[in-house]
């Protein structure tokens, strides 16, 4: 039978990989982006197996409309997709008030909406798929990245609660997290004034890393597209999919330095204990 699907961010990167390789297979999709025609192509080829709608995800009225038209007009949605996203590339002091109020609103309050739209609908329909697509910097850090992390760590920590949350109504979601990867995000990232403070530090190694062209995109997007595919037709429900040699290996390398920085105050945070004794 044809799966169903919800996605947003679609006119570019993994949404549109994703809407592409579920329509050639014979999925129905509805997708939503802030530019409708960019999908024109998509709907000329495939007619009413694609439904697409206006979302900006950061209006959360919209969120609920949008999310609630998609199931009156397919029916049961099978996998809600979080894809849309905002980036930032600059240091702490860089990014202006208004990117970082963007980059939280898109990737955190964004994606909140979205789910909260869709749960009511899945609930009802005895089930679903939610994929959250994140990044490897969701659980590690890049310097000059630090609002994008900050909303990405965000979400994955409002993911992990949801994901116990919703388990009863045999509800999964899996956080996705892709590594760097060739599909115009960085060219679309957001950039600030740089300033000259920053130029001898991690900050500045790093923007002259990107701007040479020498910070690596290890990662085929073709391929993270399939194995997200794939992970739904498995039936498999992992909390988290790394997706990218540089995801497993930086995420691995953050949380044993994590890990061993936590069990060296083992003693001091057993010594805050109440002693029952007293």
């Amino acid at each position: 039978m044809p799966t169903t699907w919800f996605i947003t961010g679609t006119s570019s990167g993994f949404g549109r990989l994703l809407t592409e390789r579920l329509l050639a297979r014979g999925d129905r999709v509805a997708a939503t982006l802030r530019r409708p025609e960019a999908l024109d192509d998509l709907r000329a080829q495939y007619g009413d197996r694609l439904w697409t709608a206006l979302l900006d995800v950061t209006d959360a009225e919209q969120a609920h409309q949008v999310v609630d038209d998609a199931f009156g007009a397919l029916g049961a949605i099978d996998v809600v997709v979080n894809n849309a996203g905002y980036g930032v590339f600059a240091s702490v002091e860089e990014a202006t008030d208004e990117q970082i109020r963007q980059v939280i609103n898109t990737n955190l309050l964004g994606s909140i909406h979205v789910i909260r739209a869709a749960l009511p609908h899945l609930r009802a329909q005895g089930g679903g798929r939610i994929l959250q697509v994140s990044t490897a910097g969701g659980q590690t850090t890049y310097p000059n990245f630090s609002y994008y992390h900050a909303s990405k760590w965000g979400i994955e920590g409002f993911c992990e609660t949801v994901a116990r949350e919703i388990a009863p109504f045999g509800i999964g979601l899996t956080i996705v997290e892709p590594g760097a990867t060739p599909t115009g995000f960085g060219s679309a990232l957001d950039t600030a004034p740089v300033m000259p403070e920053y130029e001898n530090t991690p900050a500045g190694e790093v923007r002259r890393a990107i701007t040479s062209g020498a910070f690596a995109l290890p990662n085929d997007p073709q391929k993270i597209a399939e194995a997200m595919i794939d992970l739904v037709d498995t039936g498999a429900t992992p909390l988290r999919l790394p997706l990218g040699s540089d995801t497993y290996d930086d995420v691995r390398a953050s949380l044993v330095a994590r890990l061993t920085e936590h069990d060296a105050h083992r003693e001091v945070a057993y010594s805050v204990v109440t002693d029952k004794s007293a």
